[in-house]
């Protein structure tokens, strides 16, 4: 199977967002870490495949049309050889080429049809084939999802299993701990991938997950007051 750091990163800054999330939401409504414990788990599994299926449906259309105007481009290729020759041509001379080299370029490029293709594909569409498989894309966005979506329940789950007396406070205080510590390695991650400071992508990440959560503990805890 083949790894994809962009569909893990995807997966894991999403699942570590909405599992926090739902931690905190929780705690806001003073449920207890049982509590916390189930719904973590069902947003694991349930949230994490729903991504999955929807990065795999997304991937596959994505391969499908570009598959289709590739077809279409190898037809005209083969068809209607002048106008392509000719849009080589112009494609080329709006980069700046000229005469001898502007020849010298059309010639290289038509001579290979797998070049044509890919070049008409790039220049003309700006298409570029996917790098990677549906079930490639998937596969690795649920492995990212629970691997790093897990991080915010392994303090409760501790709680919960050892029968600790480690208060709720101090057990979201750990989850916190390890939730941003996360959050950070994923921005690390994401700003190595997208070629972007590190550092500043790590903290970016922490903020957005410190917001979501912020966001949910303030609706538990609205929620608890007026259910109750």
């Amino acid at each position: 199977m083949k790894y994809s750091v962009e569909n893990f990163v995807y997966g894991a800054i999403d699942g570590a967002v909405t599992t926090f999330a739902i931690v905190t939401g929780v705690i806001g409504a003073s449920l207890s870490p049982s509590i916390i414990i189930i719904l973590g788990f069902a947003n694991l599994l349930a949230d994490g495949f729903s991504m999955a299926i929807g990065n795999y449906l997304a991937v596959k259309t994505q391969n499908e049309f570009i598959q289709r105007e590739k077809k279409r481009e190898e037809w005209e290729i083969d068809n209607r050889v002048d106008e392509e020759k000719q849009e080589i041509r112009e494609i080329y001379s709006k980069k700046g080429f000229k005469e001898e080299l502007l020849d010298e370029i059309v010639k290289v490029i038509t001579s290979r049809r797998k070049v044509w293709i890919d070049t008409m594909m790039r220049e003309e569409i700006g298409l570029i084939e996917g790098k990677y498989t549906p079930i490639v894309s998937a596969v690795n966005t649920f492995v990212g999802f629970n691997t790093i979506g897990i991080i915010p329940l392994i303090p409760f789950i501790f709680v919960y299993l050892s029968g600790s007396n480690v208060s709720i406070s101090n057990a979201l205080l750990y989850s916190i701990v390890a939730t941003a510590s996360s959050f950070f390695l994923i921005g690390n991650i994401r700003g190595k991938v997208v070629h972007k400071p590190i550092i500043a992508s790590g903290f970016n990440t922490v903020l957005m997950g410190g917001a979501a959560a912020a966001v949910s503990y303030c609706i538990g805890y609205l929620l608890s007051t007026i259910i109750r």
